[in-house]
């Protein structure tokens, strides 16, 4: 038997195995446990009374990002999930079913190519990854935190990790929405072009910069229903989207600094247009293409005993962002045609646990898109523990 392994590790030396480098495995993830109540007013049945429902959820993310070596990182994550496609912005699991247990998704997998030919300042992406850590993101009027864009992203002043650097930031991304198996049929698909800077002066740092967003060929999306029994699964284009085109033009900024040593604030806020027209796209509505968001957060609750305060105010119009991606918790009757404002509490409670609480009131903009104009009241109770 010794004999043997002597010969297995000769051999691998001579083939070289030896000269394989240590990974750096980097391991991390997150338990979140919500209790949620929502009520809306007037009901959406009868124009009159409330309708209210509350739930516990849970979303759970373990992933692992490995550092193969200078030139190429990678990584993988699991996440809680579900099939259908309102699911897309959400990673929540709500606790039904007599206790049976939640399902599993691969919400990340990916590999970052950083060329030291280029001193490593280029990520070349390829796969499935974490918005937040692909595109700039200041907020969620465009993009949900939970959204994990698949396709294929070039960057430049972010690093291997996703977070943005001092000095210039831009990068490009083609991104999948469909496959058609076609040869008379154009895939759907996304293109983001971004431009940044981040910088400091005189103690107060700050981002600046804007993208733009183009969706081609909508008019082939088909949105699968999972909650129809199989066979078949109904697959269908949206009706408001078949006329319908997004080039949506963003602004973002934001801007902080220090109260004390340990109480930072920041101001941050989005602008978006549509710039497709309804001369181009008969649904569209020209008068309806704007959407803003403007934030203030004192703290940030990343030690034990501190905490943070956020408050915001968003007006989503109706042909403003593509529906499907926007935050989904903002939600009196649509995920757009919206206006309200959020304010939010956290507190650092023990090492790697935050609890905090979020209280949302929206409601639409244009009560003539339905029959009735229910406002949302909803609180969001979190605890997270992140490891």
């Amino acid at each position: 038997m010794n004999k043997k392994v002597a010969f297995l590790v000769g051999l691998a030396a001579a083939l070289g195995v030896n000269q394989a480098q240590a990974v750096d495995w980097n391991w991390n993830g997150d338990v979140r446990e919500r209790f949620e109540s929502q009520h809306t007013y007037p009901s959406a049945a009868s124009n009159v009374g409330t309708d209210g429902s509350s739930r516990v959820r849970t979303r759970v993310r373990l992933g692992v990002y490995p550092w193969i070596n200078e030139e190429l990182s990678s990584g993988v994550q699991l996440a809680t999930g579900d099939d259908a496609t309102k699911e897309t912005i959400s990673r929540n699991q709500t606790f039904v079913g007599v206790f049976q247990p939640k399902n599993i998704y691969l919400n990340e997998a990916f590999v970052d190519y950083h060329p030291m030919l280029l001193n490593g300042d280029v990520n070349v992406i390829v796969g499935k990854r974490d918005i937040s850590n692909t595109l700039v993101r200041i907020d969620n009027l465009v993009y949900d935190s939970d959204l994990t864009l698949e396709g294929a992203t070039v960057q430049y002043g972010k690093d291997a990790n996703g977070k943005e650097k001092d000095g210039l930031i831009a990068l490009a991304g083609y991104y999948f929405l469909n496959e058609n198996n076609s040869a008379t049929t154009s895939s759907p698909y996304l293109y983001v072009a971004q431009g940044a800077y981040k910088g400091e002066i005189n103690d107060i740092s700050y981002l600046i910069g804007g993208a733009y967003n183009i969706y081609k060929s909508l008019q082939n999306l088909s949105i699968v229903d999972t909650n129809v029994p199989t066979p078949p699964l109904a697959s269908s284009v949206p009706a408001n989207w078949k006329n319908s085109g997004y080039n949506i033009a963003e602004f973002f900024c934001k801007v902080g600094g220090q109260l004390t040593e340990t109480l930072p604030w920041k101001i941050y806020g989005q602008y978006a247009v549509n710039t497709a027209s309804h001369a181009d796209y008969s649904s569209i509505d020209d008068n309806k293409r704007n959407a803003w968001l403007t934030g203030l957060t004192i703290g940030d609750a990343k030690q034990v005993g501190q905490w943070a305060l956020d408050t915001k105010y968003l007006r989503l119009e109706r042909d403003a962002v593509f529906p499907l991606f926007t935050d989904s918790d903002r939600k009196p009757a649509d995920l757009v045609n919206i206006k309200g404002f959020e304010v939010a509490g956290s507190y650092h409670l023990v090492q790697n646990l935050t609890v905090s609480a979020r209280y949302y009131q929206y409601n639409n903009i244009d009560a003539s898109a339905t029959k009735f104009n229910p406002t949302l009241h909803q609180l969001q109770l979190d605890a997270v523990v992140k490891f």
